[in-house]
């Protein structure tokens, strides 16, 4: 797949966009040879909040979010602390403002060193909006002027951004992911519109801090995954004291004297209107691809709803222009696919590797309060794929040590496997609702993609005492209508 003819152009491969994925490729690039440059440019939100290099993930996705989420367990330990037999001071409490400074801080540095690795790899900084001017030539607004610009190559891994519901106050009053983790004041109580995981990994990082969020779901909780999970999810939010409300959309934010705002809202099931005042409102309805302002029209490549369609390797209908990561239609909004996507484009355009990027059974967490990790298939999806008779679901609930003495509620920690009801009991797919989500599925993960069954689960001896043997212990099915619900943890 390695380009034959390098033409007279001012780069061999340019990179539209600076986030995970479109960094991987372009450093791959130039380790394999080529001459890469990299444009990379936000346009700032409505409230005017900006950030550096890197994209969403290092500025306002997954570094920030895991951050704050640390923050809000933080919390929760302190005072489950004083029942392991700290003397802990009841008055403790958290300042928003020094921990938006501490994560603002260190995304700031991260931004640094990445402009620092860019330049060690030789890869060419623009810091610069570029839109086609036919397939092989950009032009980029700097600060300095338009500059045009021609390459071999494209990738394209400008990634996307939160939208904005079309109804009066949306834009002027409130505020996304992009805004929030360096809002310069208390979000106090707060209206969280959406029940994705941005909306829901928000919402409880909020509350851990002491604040008072509410969800507001259009259709679902976590449309996408499983949704057995997804309701164990919002069932245990809402025992912690966060507020669902169900089938209801937002009509108009409108800000009051007092500076407040007064939502109004319709239940889309009765037609009834209710209104509330929040000091915040938070959009979590989804993500919009930045296609926009690039032109493709002008390089003939093709758009599907917001994104570009590709084919198995990233390619785009213009067979020297690809795209990577959340622009790309159809396929897992995650950094490390973006990551791995783009690191394996490079090295079938430069190097000698004709490896492709397997998007299937990707292992990903929601870090709610209490955390919800999964890999391969959804039960609902099982059963679509493979036929409800065809299916065997092992499930438990399970008592985390650690919730013992401080009395935590256990009551929704849950694990189970999809796995194929016959034969050598494949396992399709591993949902896990408990502590430290993320490190418990990530080797579970590995296991999956190389062809784990139910026999080789069974017979994996557990490390004790800890939450990821609870895979190792599943011998229930849902088709026996027995107790999942363990006696006790030790036999």
């Amino acid at each position: 797949m390695a380009p034959v003819d390098k033409g007279n152009y001012d780069y061999d491969l340019v990179v539209i966009g600076g986030g995970s994925g479109g960094l991987a490729c372009a450093k791959e690039a130039v380790a394999n040879g080529a001459r890469v440059a990299c444009l990379d440019f936000v346009k700032p939100t409505p409230t005017g909040t900006k950030w550096g290099i890197g994209g969403t993930c290092v500025n306002v996705g997954c570094i920030p979010k895991k951050l704050m989420h640390q923050a809000s367990l933080l919390g929760e330990s302190v005072h489950e602390a004083a029942a392991y037999g700290w003397n802990v001071d009841e008055k403790i409490k958290p300042d928003w403002n020094k921990l938006v400074t501490s994560v603002q801080n260190h995304i700031k540095s991260v931004n640094w060193v990445t402009r620092i690795d860019m330049r060690d790899k030789k890869v060419e900084y623009i810091n610069g909006l570029g839109s086609f001017v036919d397939s092989h030539t950009l032009s980029a607004k700097l600060k300095s002027g338009d500059r045009t610009i021609t390459a071999q190559t494209f990738v394209i891994a400008v990634g996307g951004r939160p939208r904005y519901p079309n109804i009066p106050g949306a834009v002027e009053y409130g505020i996304t992911s992009d805004d929030i983790f360096s809002l310069d004041r208390e979000p106090g109580k707060t209206l969280v519109v959406g029940a994705g995981y941005i909306g829901l990994e928000c919402a409880g990082f909020l509350k851990g801090l002491g604040y008072e969020p509410t969800v507001m779901v259009r259709s679902i909780v976590l449309r996408g995954f499983d949704q057995q999970m997804a309701g164990l999810v919002a069932a245990s939010m809402e025992e912690r004291g966060i507020p669902f409300l169900h089938k209801t959309v937002p009509l108009s934010v409108e800000k009051q004297a007092d500076g407040r705002l007064l939502v109004k809202y319709e239940n889309t099931e009765t037609g009834e209107v209710a209104s509330d005042v929040f000091d915040t409102v938070l959009w979590a309805i989804g993500r919009k691809g930045l296609v926009e302002d690039l032109n493709l029209q002008n390089a003939g490549v093709l758009v599907q709803k917001d994104k570009i369609p590709v084919d198995s390797e990233e390619t785009t209908n213009v067979p020297h222009i690809y795209a990577v990561g959340d622009i790309i239609y159809g396929k897992p909004e995650l950094t490390p696919v973006a990551v791995l996507a783009g690191r394996l484009l490079a090295r079938r355009l430069y190097g000698d590797s004709d490896l492709r990027m397997d998007y299937a059974d990707v292992a990903t967490t929601v870090f709610t309060p209490l955390e919800y990790a999964c890999v391969g298939l959804s039960e609902e999806d099982a059963v679509k794929a493979h036929g409800a008779d065809e299916i065997e679901v092992f499930h438990g609930y399970y008592k985390p040590t650690e919730f013992f003495i401080p009395q935590k509620s256990v009551r929704y920690c849950y694990v189970k496997a999809v796995a194929q009801r016959s034969g050598e009991q494949r396992v399709y797919g591993l949902h896990y609702l408990g502590p430290v989500a993320g490190e418990v599925i990530q080797g579970f993960a590995a296991a999956l993609k190389s062809g784990l069954t139910i026999p080789t689960l069974m017979n994996t001896v557990g490390i004790h005492p800890t939450t990821a043997e609870e895979f190792t212990r599943l011998s229930i099915t849902k088709r026996s209508g027995l107790d999942p619900t363990p006696a006790s943890c030790c036999s």
